[in-house]
């Protein structure tokens, strides 16, 4: 029997396939993630202008996911460790699909409150999906005994791209944002039940197992592990107004449809998904701090294009260096704070609650700054964060 740092304690490998059904499980579930999320993102305009919401609305709307994702966090690693990393898995992505119903419902019937209440259930049910996935996907690379992490999280990068493709298909034909969601969210929840049965079987947990807690309050007193997770919060904030804006830039700064929007997000998270698959292999050669400076230099380049390009073609462009600088951030500093195997567990839930907070302050910041100065000029704020970046990258060297 082997114990991981959730405290779920697992049988080693057999050899029957099992671990390799397993794999294959996940890498679904990933995948669906991801599309899951982007079907969502790529339609926003269109959602925006069904609801008749300007900037500072928007802001507000997209901020019910941010904030349901944080208020499950708290709740995401006891239901995994109760239930099991498919069991919670199931649950948050049927806690989606009926988010997303619900949103469509919001956006068909014009009720803004409803469709923000739909965004933070499915902000809600995200946060327990993501982690049971995490959870599973690192006793799968256990029992495996090859690193194969970095292509699960590509894989959720690959669903956001098959997601932001499917969204500027529909707005192209004219599709529904409601008719989008709702089959969106029957694909995924169908998905994720499905595949789930595959996951490796977990044995019923055991009472009084020891906590964490005393970890996590000594780890808010690292100044090495704040660091990390003020560049944490950083790259989060460099992608996740990518996540919440880049559509609607496109459409209202450049004049764009709704489907070209949608393409340029496409741009964004497809540099996004082969930086993961090739960052490793630069994180060897030239190191953390050094990779992590060179990034948030391609994001800068790519905000100033987004925002300042002369045409379209440069826009697109980038949007393709924002995504691939703002990749491996968040991946980079999450392996740095469990540098430490017996300390991981509490600098880990140090860096994601400091780095989720951007989340919660990205869309209504552009969204009240769009208010005022366009948006984009509104998207120049992502040059503080890249900026703190620059100044934290440092902490990530190997403690």
């Amino acid at each position: 029997m082997t114990e991981d740092e959730s405290g779920l304690s697992r049988p080693t490998s057999t050899g029957d396939g099992t671990d390799e059904r397993a794999r294959v499980a996940v890498a679904a579930v990933f995948f669906a993630c991801g599309v899951g999320l982007a079907s969502w993102i790529s339609r926003i305009p269109g959602a925006r202008d069904s609801l008749g919401l300007g900037p500072a609305e928007l802001g507000l709307l997209l901020l019910c996911l941010s904030a349901g994702s944080v208020a499950g966090l708290p709740t995401s690693g006891p239901v995994v460790h109760r239930l099991g990393p498919a069991a919670a898995a199931r649950v948050g992505a049927l806690l989606v699909g009926a988010g997303m119903v619900a949103v469509a419902a919001g956006v068909w019937w014009d009720l803004t409150v409803l469709a923000g209440a739909g965004l933070a259930v499915m902000g809600f049910g995200m946060a327990t999906w993501d982690v049971g996935q995490n959870v599973e996907a690192a006793d799968v690379e256990h029992r495996l005994g090859r690193t194969v992490m970095p292509r699960f999280h590509a894989g959720f990068s690959i669903g956001t791209v098959a997601g932001a493709l499917a969204g500027a298909g529909c707005a192209r034909l004219g599709v529904p944002v409601p008719a989008q969601l709702i089959a969106t969210a029957v694909l995924v929840a169908l998905t994720v039940v499905i595949a789930t049965r595959w996951f490796l079987p977990v044995p019923v947990v055991e009472e009084g197992e020891v906590r964490t807690s005393a970890q996590v309050l000594r780890a808010w007193r690292e100044r090495r592990t704040l660091l990390i997770g003020l560049l944490v919060l950083s790259f989060a904030f460099t992608e996740g107004v990518a996540n919440d804006w880049l559509t609607v830039a496109f459409v209202d700064g450049h004049g764009t449809s709704d489907a070209v929007g949608a393409l340029g997000f496409g741009v964004f998270v497809t540099a996004m998904t082969v930086s993961r698959l090739v960052g490793g292999t630069a994180l060897e050669r030239w190191g953390r701090p050094t990779v992590l400076r060179v990034t948030a230099a391609l994001a800068a380049a790519g905000l100033l294009l987004v925002v300042f390009g002369p045409s379209l073609p440069w826009a697109v462009g980038g949007a393709l260096l924002w995504g691939a600088g703002a990749a491996l951030g968040f991946p980079v500093g999450m392996s740095a704070a469990g540098d430490d195997p017996e300390r991981a567990a509490g600098r880990v839930s140090v860096v994601a609650s400091i780095g989720y907070t951007a989340f919660l302050a990205g869309p209504p910041l552009v969204g009240f700054l769009a208010q005022q100065a366009g948006i984009l000029r509104s998207l120049l704020v992502v040059f503080g964060a890249l900026a703190l970046a620059l100044l934290t990258a440092g902490a990530t060297a190997s403690g």
